[in-house]
C-alpha cells in the first residue's frame, strides 16, 4: 500500500508449506451450535493455562469450563429482568476483560445480560425497548466489547451503540454514553488489541450494511473516521495496532487505516461468507472462518519503510462439512486456536504442529 495508490488485492496462496496446526482432542458441548456470527467464546484467565469456553444455541449458552481433571458444564438461558423467558433467543457471548473484573455479557431478543466470569451471578440486566419499534422490525443487541479499561459497548438492531460504565466491582452499571451514527443493525465491535499509532481510534463498530465506524475512547467517545458501506454486510471486525480488520459476506477481508480510515489491502480471503476473525494481540495473527468450512491464519504487519500495511498467508484448515460460525484463538500468540461450526456439537481445537 502506497499512499494514494490502488489497495493490493490477494488471492491466499495455495503453495503446499509445513502445517502450522494441527488438530487436538475436540471439547464436547451440551447443544449444537447455532449459525450465529462469532459464536464462540473463549477466556483464557491471565497466567493459568486452562480456558472456558462457550457457544450459543437458541435461548440457552453452553459454557465449558477446563478444571485440569475435565471439563465441567452449565448452561445459561435468556432472561427478561429477573424471569427466565423461553421464547427469547441468544445472539452472542463474549467475555469482556477490564482491569479490575471479567465479565460474561450475553445479548438476546430482549435485552443486555452481565454476569461474572463463571456465570453464577447475573449483576445486571439492560432491557431493550421493544415499543419504539415497528411491529415487523427484528429486536435484538448484537456486537459486545470491552473498552478503555472501564466500558463495555454493545450494539442494537437500530443501530445504536450503548455505552456501559462498569465500576470496579459490585452491581452499580449505567449507561453513560449511546452512540448514533450507524443507521443498520450492529454486527460486531472491537476494541485496540495492540498499541494505537497517535491519532489512531481504539474502538471499531461494524453494521448490517458493511459500514464501519472509528472511535476513540474517553469520558466521551468521538467519531474518527466512518467507512461507508459498498453493498456488503461487515460480520466480524477486529483492531490491532492501528489496522482494522474486516471480513464481509463476500469472503474479502479488508484492511484500512484507524487514523483515516483508507483502504490498504483486500484478500479474497474465503468462497462464502466470513462468520468470524479473531486477533492474537502479542503476534498480529488473524483467524478467519467462513461458510466454505475453511479457517485461514494469517499474519498482519506494518513495514514502515514502504508505509505498508501487510498481510501474509500462514495457514489453511478445512473444517470437513461444517458451516464455521465461531473461531477464536485460545492464546495471546496465536499458538492455539478453536473452532465451532452451525449444527456441531463440539468446539474443535488445534495446537501448533
Amino acid at each position: 500500500g502506497v499512499p494514494g495508490a490502488a489497495p493490493v488485492s490477494l488471492e491466499p496462496s495455495r503453495c503446499p508449506r509445513r502445517r502450522m496446526y494441527r488438530k487436538e482432542k475436540s471439547i464436547q458441548l451440551k447443544s449444537s451450535s447455532a449459525a450465529l456470527y462469532n459464536n464462540l467464546g473463549v477466556l483464557r484467565p491471565p497466567g493459568r493455562q486452562l480456558s472456558c469456553f462457550s457457544a450459543v444455541h437458541g435461548p440457552s449458552l453452553s459454557v465449558v469450563s477446563a478444571d485440569g481433571l475435565g471439563f465441567s458444564h452449565r448452561q445459561l438461558r435468556a432472561k427478561e429482568g429477573g424471569m427466565a423467558v423461553s421464547t427469547s433467543v441468544l445472539t452472542q457471548a463474549v467475555w469482556c476483560i477490564l482491569p479490575s473484573r471479567v465479565l460474561l455479557v450475553l445479548t438476546s431478543q430482549k435485552g443486555i445480560q452481565m454476569y461474572e466470569s463463571d456465570g453464577s451471578i447475573m449483576v445486571y440486566w439492560h432491557a431493550l425497548d421493544v415499543a419504539e419499534h415497528p411491529p415487523a422490525q427484528a429486536v435484538f443487541a448484537r456486537g459486545i466489547a470491552a473498552a478503555g479499561g472501564r466500558f463495555i459497548c454493545v450494539g442494537t438492531s437500530s443501530g445504536l451503540v450503548l455505552v456501559f460504565d462498569i465500576p470496579p466491582k459490585g452491581t452499580n452499571i449505567t449507561v453513560s454514553e449511546v452512540l448514533e451514527q450507524h443507521h443498520d443493525a450492529i454486527t460486531d465491535i472491537a476494541a485496540e488489541l495492540g498499541q494505537a499509532p497517535d491519532g489512531a481510534g481504539d474502538l471499531v463498530t461494524a453494521d448490517d450494511a458493511g459500514t464501519l465506524c472509528i472511535w476513540s475512547v474517553g469520558e466521551d467517545f468521538t467519531l474518527l473516521s466512518k467507512i461507508p458501506a459498498f453493498g456488503c454486510c461487515c460480520a466480524s471486525v477486529k483492531l490491532w495496532n492501528g489496522i482494522v480488520a474486516a471480513g464481509y459476506g463476500n469472503g474479502q477481508i479488508r484492511l484500512y487505516e484507524a487514523a483515516t480510515g483508507l483502504l490498504r489491502a483486500e484478500v479474497n480471503a474465503h468462497a462464502r461468507w466470513i462468520y468470524a476473525l479473531d486477533l492474537a494481540p502479542q503476534t498480529g495473527k488473524l483467524l478467519s472462518g467462513a461458510e466454505d468450512s475453511f479457517v485461514h491464519v494469517w499474519k498482519l504487519s506494518r513495514n514502515p519503510d514502504a508505509d505498508a500495511v501487510e498481510i501474509e498467508h500462514c495457514h489453511a484448515e478445512c473444517v470437513t462439512d461444517t458451516q464455521v460460525c465461531g473461531a477464536r484463538f485460545c492464546d495471546p500468540e496465536g499458538n492455539s486456536f478453536a473452532v465451532t461450526g452451525y449444527d456441531l456439537s463440539e468446539i474443535i481445537c488445534y495446537g501448533q504442529a
